[in-house]
């Protein structure tokens, strides 16, 4: 289950501190220059209200948002601390792997990129390649978006799974035995899915060297 967070509204409908992604947009979506940011912890969030949105941002984000007037959120900003270019799409999932090893133990996991709230997110499993992983992030994504209805972009730093998954075939040189089964049964029927099923979501390579890390970073580099 993902971890609940905390969602500090300064500028909104009505300011405050909210337990859910939900009651954070309601407060905020349509609201002209909309400030808003997620926290771990109930006393960080409420801690960070008292303090201002400009404290929490800095001041390269808070000179880009009031230019832009665009909403702000906990994965707005750049790696420099600064807002997001206009061409990022913060309305979108963004998804990546974690792994131990390569070949090795290996996690994923989608987000909103505009606030990091975890959308969804896999358990270990006990053997793949950071390739495979990221792959079955960009098609779990697509699978939960078209069950919610969504034209939603996705977005993933993985060059290698957007091929694979444009081409519907994983091309792995990672050996189908005893060990690998589970990741590949994994990837047998996420190639199924692809075939299966159409979707209108945009699937794009996040641009690592000019925004930071992707959002859904495990932070393990």
């Amino acid at each position: 289950m993902a971890k609940s967070k905390f969602y500090v509204v300064w500028e909104g409908r009505q300011p405050g501190v909210y337990r859910s992604w939900a009651e954070c947009q309601a407060q905020t979506n349509g609201f002209p220059q909309a400030k808003f940011k997620a926290y771990e912890s109930e006393a960080e969030a409420k801690s960070a209200l008292a303090a201002g949105w400009k404290k929490a941002f800095g001041s390269a984000a808070a000179k880009a948002a009031s230019a832009s007037g665009s909403g702000s959120g906990s994965a707005s900003t750049s790696k420099a601390g600064g807002a997001l270019p206009t061409e990022v799409d913060l309305d979108s999932l963004s998804v990546d792997v974690g792994c131990s090893g390569n070949p090795g133990i290996v996690e994923y996991k989608g987000v909103n990129t505009r606030t990091g709230e975890v959308i969804f997110a896999h358990p270990p499993i006990s053997k793949g390649t950071n390739n495979m992983g990221e792959f079955l992030a960009i098609v779990h994504g697509l699978a939960y978006l078209k069950k919610q209805g969504s034209s939603m972009t996705i977005y993933s730093d993985s060059m290698t799974a957007l091929a694979w998954v444009r081409n519907k075939k994983v091309a792995s040189n990672l050996p189908r035995d005893a060990s690998t089964q589970e990741i590949w049964t994994l990837v047998d029927r996420a190639e199924l899915w692809l075939r299966q099923n159409s979707y209108p979501n945009k699937i794009l390579k996040w641009n690592t060297k000019a925004w930071g890390e992707i959002k859904a970073d495990y932070g393990r580099k």
